[in-house]
């Protein structure tokens, strides 16, 4: 239920409605709008990265997991609050929220895949992780279609961007927090508080480091996640972008578009996580990279819709699946006393991906004068190093260095 009310932030405000509106309409449509766009993520990622060891090391010690959990939420919820109060030319404001709840967001969703291995057995970690994302992307979808639904009757009416869209992130606020409410009325803390002892969070996390030769597999899915992660943080954080400036979609166009995409990713993350337990976890990862492959290809290469449209569904079977494939080998790596940690550091990889992947594409299109086939390409760079990276990961081993650890 948590996966179903958090996704609608990352569908309306990440990609499809308010990351386009930023460069447009806040922006101006100036030539350094989607740099700015990514670099302001790429600092709360910056901040997520240095915090999230930290947090998962303290709510492992104190058992804390929840309340961590309901902080974040508030934190982003009244982030994207804030968004509604970013007009034309309110450049700095609209930046600062984003920084605020992107970061809230991030957080909450390394606390929350913490729970996983609390809730699913290892043999069916890929099928419970699957069910979440699934019903992440519906949840999506929800706020996606009412924002639609408002769009639709506020152009019918006149109305511009400059009104819609500030309401759209009421919207996608006041949803958020009443889908979480099953969460914090009925998950219970399972984990209980370990023993109070002179290691501090940064201590934990340093001996974890240390022991990083215990946990190698685990350790080079971390550097995989890493390469990986930052062509999806690319696609996820410019999709509505590379639509309207590369391809020509008006906003209509674009939000359908996602909209589409949202359906693919609930059935590829649904459909994929039972597979993924029979095929084992690092096969079922390395078939969605070579699907990413495929449609960073299409996508550079298409001159017309239909191709495009291709591809970002290719992208939405390969997004559902990926995720919630990576979160299930993580859970699968992670030893029992350290769940929160250990997905802390999985949040670290994922961060610095986005940190990676988001900037690279804004500094590309940047640097040669607005190209977004060459970013795209560029960054698709990325799915290659991870496939690569991957093909070195035993998780059977790993998972045996879990339970010794």
């Amino acid at each position: 239920m948590y996966d179903f009310a958090n996704s609608g932030y990352t569908t309306v405000v990440i990609t499809a409605v308010f990351n386009a509106y930023f460069v447009s309409v806040v922006a101006g449509g100036a030539p350094w709008a989607t740099f700015a766009w990514t670099a302001a993520l790429s600092l709360s990622y910056l901040l997520i990265l240095l915090s999230a060891p930290l947090l998962g090391a303290w709510a492992d010690t104190h058992a804390a997991k929840k309340r961590l959990l309901a902080w974040t939420t508030l934190g982003c919820v009244l982030g994207t609050m804030g968004l509604a109060l970013a007009g034309p030319g309110a450049v700095a404001l609209a930046l600062a929220f984003v920084l605020l709840s992107n970061f809230c967001f991030g957080s909450g969703e390394n606390l929350v895949a913490a729970f996983l291995p609390e809730l699913a057995e290892p043999d069916r970690l890929g099928q419970v992780s699957g069910w979440g994302w699934g019903l992440g992307y519906v949840g999506g979808l929800l706020s996606l279609g009412a924002c639609l639904g408002y769009i639709g009757w506020a152009q019918a009416n006149g109305q511009g961007a400059a009104h819609f869209v500030p309401v759209s992130m009421l919207i996608t606020a006041t949803l958020f927090a009443l889908a979480s409410l099953p969460t914090f009325l009925l998950l219970r803390e399972r984990a209980t508080p370990q023993p109070r002892s002179s290691e501090s969070a940064w201590g934990r996390v340093l001996a974890t480091l240390r022991q990083a030769g215990r946990y190698r597999d685990m350790r080079r899915f971390m550097l995989c996640i890493v390469f990986y992660q930052a062509g999806i943080q690319a696609v996820i954080a410019l999709a509505a972008i590379y639509a309207e400036q590369a391809m020509g979609f008006s906003t209509a166009d674009t939000i359908q578009l996602i909209f589409l995409v949202n359906i693919t990713a609930a059935l590829g993350a649904l459909a994929f996580g039972r597979w993924q337990d029979r095929i084992g976890h690092v096969r079922a990862i390395a078939l969605t990279l070579v699907g990413w492959i495929v449609m960073v290809l299409l996508a550079w290469s298409a001159q017309g819709a239909t191709p495009f449209w291709i591809a970002a569904n290719i992208a939405g079977l390969c997004l559902g699946a990926s995720q919630s494939a990576a979160r299930a080998l993580v859970g699968y790596l992670a030893p029992e006393s350290r769940h929160g940690e250990f997905f802390g550091l999985w949040g670290l990889a994922v961060k610095l991906s986005s940190i990676l992947g988001p900037l690279t594409y804004g500094a590309v299109t940047w640097i040669s004068g607005g190209d977004h086939r060459l970013a795209i390409l560029v960054t698709g760079s990325y799915f290659l190093i991870g496939l690569a990276l991957l093909a070195g990961v035993n998780a059977e081993r790993g998972r045996r260095a879990a339970l010794e650890g």
